[in-house]
Formats: structure tokens, sequence, C-alpha cells
């Protein structure tokens, strides 16, 4: 086994025969991701693609009570308060996510317990998704008045279709393991105690086959699912923006952090 050194504690990463692991360590938190993390996840996936001896990369939350359960929230008075400071974070968050997407190795999630928001938005950017009877996802957007950027939800869409998408946005509902196989959010359900062994036995399977087969097998894939960008995805932008610098979106946070319900305005 070799540990891969990150400028965090909150984000592990290690290789064992062939299969790069990061693992999202805040589980006092239920692994909600910070700036700080997503440095470290893009720290880690940029190690797992420029090292030779990681074939296939698995990644998963510590504790067993959630895979990600989104955007650290309590950081978000000082670092997404608003548009403006939403771009700096952006650039942050964004390079975690572009260092996930870009990974021309395999990406799997093995996911037990949460999955919300950003954490969905991690687990979009895998190309196998395992996960555990007690796995619930969603993204809860509409109940804090925050924007979520066209590109995650493209996945979303492209992944579980037009409709399914819509669905969980604007309810912001949980689905429970088997409606998220149903609608093809997840690849294979997986029983708590036979999850690891199953995702390692897995990984090593994919990395034991040819690199270059499977390599350009995720090449084309990547090429069928990628959006084309046209002029609408910018008015999207902007209604991103208008959604952080809304009143709402203050309400949210401030909902949030004092456990009660939110009263939007729609301004």
């Amino acid at each position: 086994m070799t540990t891969v050194e990150l400028k965090t504690t909150k984000i592990l990463a290690e290789i064992r025969g062939g299969v790069g692991w990061l693992t999202i360590n805040q589980p006092e938190r239920r692994n909600a991701v910070s700036l700080e993390m997503w440095d470290g996840i893009a720290d880690a996936a940029e190690t797992f693609e420029q090292r030779s001896d990681v074939r296939v990369v698995v990644m998963h939350g510590a504790g067993g009570k959630a895979f990600a359960s989104g955007a650290d929230i309590s950081e978000f008075e000082k670092s997404r308060a608003n548009a403006e400071q939403q771009v700096r974070y952006g650039v942050v968050s964004s390079r975690g996510r572009k260092a996930l997407q870009s990974l021309t190795k395999p990406l799997i999630a093995m996911i037990e317990g949460f999955c919300v928001g950003g954490g969905l938005a991690i687990a979009l950017t895998a190309d196998i998704r395992f996960a555990t009877p007690d796995s619930k996802f969603a993204i809860p957007a509409a109940k804090l008045g925050l924007g979520y950027e066209y590109e995650g939800l493209a996945a979303l869409a492209r992944l579980v279709g037009p409709s399914t998408a819509k669905d969980m946005l604007f309810s912001g509902r949980k689905l429970d393991a088997d409606e998220a196989l149903r609608v093809g959010l997840i690849n294979q359900i997986v029983a708590s105690d036979a999850l690891q062994a199953f995702v390692s036995d897995y990984a090593g399977i994919v990395a034991g086959n040819a690199p270059l087969t499977v390599h350009a097998a995720k090449a084309a894939i990547r090429v069928f699912e990628k959006y084309s960008a046209d002029p609408e995805s910018s008015e999207v932008a902007k209604l991103v923006v208008r959604c952080f610098d809304s009143a709402d979106y203050q309400e949210g946070r401030r909902a949030f952090m004092e456990k009660r319900k939110p009263q939007f305005q729609g301004k």
C-alpha cells in the first residue's frame, strides 16, 4: 500500500493493488465537503491520473453513514454568502470536480448512507456507482435557495432523464436506493456488510483488464455524453447568479442553521 500525502487530513488517498482509493474523511459532519476538501479531492485525483500504477479509482465516504452530505454549509456565511463569493468558491470546487471528470481511468463511487447535494454531484462524476440499501440521494438546493450549475444538472438529466431530474430538483425530496436503482442513478445495490469486498473485487477485475481498451471505451462514451454549450446555457448561468444574490438564499442559510422551515419570498 502507498499513501499519497495531501495538504488536508479530511481527504485521504492511497494506492492498493492498482486501485487508487479516495476517502472523503469528515464523518463527524456526514462528510460535508469544505473548500479545503475540494482542494484535497483535486490533488488526489490529479495524482492518481499521473500514476502509472493506478488503473482504476474508487471514492467513498468515511464512517459508513454518508458518502457525502453536500457542501459544508457551516462555512457558507464566510465563503459563499453572495454571488461574488460564489465565484471564488466555484473556482476551488470546480477544480475538484474537473479533476474527477477528466480522469481517463475508470472512477467508481462506493456509496453508503447520504449522498446529497454536492455529494451527489461528486458521485455523478463517477463512471459506475454502487450503493447500500440504506443509501439516500437528493439535491435540496430548492430548500436553501441556492443555484445549481448547468453542468451538474446536465449530468443528472443525462443519467436519469429530464423528468426525474426535474422531480428531484423541484421537490428536493430524497430517493431511496431502490428508486435510485430504478431510475438509473446507481448501477447496483449491495448489502452493507458486503460492499467493501464487492467493490474491491470489482475494481480488481477492472484493474486487471487491458488498460488501453478500458481507456478507449471510457473516452468513446465520454464523447457520446458530452454536452455542447449553447446561448441558452449563459442564461442559466445568470439565473444561478441571481439565486446566490437573493434574499431567499440568505433566508435558506439562516433557516438551515436555526433548524427551522425557511420562508421564501421569490426575491
